[in-house]
């Protein structure tokens, strides 16, 4: 079986620079950035700002997210959270709180009735995050 790469992209409204700075600080990793102003004028986006971001993609780091500003953007995506998993229970917690700091907890992260420690969260730029470290199992 082959095996397939599924990666995040995000898209903000007009904040994505702000975004992808706040997830390198929280995730690590390069950060690469294209603005809008190298882009040709004919292939920008209608209503795109040149100081906008066009793509800007982060790897390297625990976790690979890619993003852009547009102006299709809504305040809301469509129902879509973002997983993460790890033993590594330091590690998670404070992923959690970094990603909680001008945020939302839904959900505290703590242990749950199926064993894992388990929260939710809403991150300043109204990207939700699902949180879970698994039981260690032998």
């Amino acid at each position: 079986m082959i095996t397939i790469t599924l990666s995040p992209y995000l898209f903000f409204r007009g904040n994505c620079a702000e975004a992808m700075e706040f997830y390198k600080g929280i995730f690590g990793g390069e950060l690469t950035v294209q603005k809008m102003s190298s882009v040709p004028a004919g292939a920008r986006p209608a209503g795109a700002s040149e100081e906008g971001i066009m793509h800007a993609s982060l790897n390297g780091g625990a976790a690979s997210i890619m993003g852009s500003d547009s102006a299709q953007a809504s305040a809301k995506a469509a129902k879509v959270e973002l997983s993460l998993s790890c033993e590594d229970e330091t590690q998670m917690r404070r992923i959690f709180e970094q990603l909680a700091d001008g945020g939302k907890v839904r959900i505290p992260l703590e242990k749950q009735f199926w064993g894992d420690t388990f929260g939710a969260v809403t991150d300043k730029f109204q990207i939700d995050w699902m949180v879970n470290i698994p039981v260690k199992r032998e």
